[in-house]
């Protein structure tokens, strides 16, 4: 069951990745600019406010997010997990690895960027998961990542962390490419990244082509 926090957050965080206000979010939207102040989202007795479900569909136009895109910016409520039930043991100080050879393939990833599924190993991490619920492990196979990574470097990605300009990310396309780059831009409509091996061309995906993107927050050395 969604929170009042969560879908609050949501907005504040879809915000953030467009580098906007919650009342310029608002203005893109065309509503009223105070309509997600922090002040409005409590009544004067103290009831919980929630905004509509036409507020939340203009800010989705007017940004190009997809329904499950504004999804993972959700944080999961005090005592759930956002990974999908059953599929991993709870996470003490180990993560799940994958190498970028298999992520491409179904059934790795749920919709929301999340490990699930089978064929996982799992690596050990150097800060508590407790403290960033559902991160992974990819490992880099092959050279098309160099000189920023090399061949066996891991990759430590945390889907639904809130993504910005010139951030080192993960993004994986519907089709079912899985890629590492820098992004250097997010409009409404697309997104452009810089590839980390200077031989590779710099990408412009359409956000509707874009499964899911996620970011790096930590790689081995």
């Amino acid at each position: 069951m969604l929170s009042h926090e969560q879908i609050w957050g949501a907005i504040d965080r879809l915000a953030e990745r467009h580098d906007l206000t919650p009342s310029g979010l608002a203005r893109r939207a065309g509503l009223d600019p105070t309509s997600f102040n922090k002040s409005k989202r409590l009544s004067a007795d103290g009831r919980l406010r929630w905004p509509s479900t036409e507020s939340i569909a203009k800010v989705l136009d007017a940004t190009g997010a997809s329904m499950e895109q504004f999804l993972t910016f959700m944080r999961p409520a005090k005592g759930f997990s956002s990974l999908p039930e059953g599929a991993f043991p709870p996470q003490g100080s180990s993560i799940p690895l994958l190498g970028f050879a298999q992520a491409g393939a179904g059934g790795f990833f749920d919709d929301g960027g999340f490990p699930a599924g089978q064929g996982w190993d799992v690596v050990e991490f150097p800060a508590a998961p407790s403290q960033k619920a559902g991160v992974y492990a990819l490992e880099v196979q092959g050279e098309s990542m160099m000189p920023l990574y090399r061949d066996g470097d891991v990759l430590i990605v945390e889907p639904g962390a809130q993504v910005r300009r010139n951030d080192r990310v993960v993004v994986k396309t519907r089709e079912g490419e899985v890629m590492a780059k820098v992004l250097l831009r997010q409009s409404p409509r697309s997104i452009e990244l810089m590839s980390l091996n200077p031989e590779h061309p710099n990408r412009t995906i359409e956000l509707s082509d874009v499964d899911w993107i996620a970011r790096i927050i930590w790689a081995s050395q």
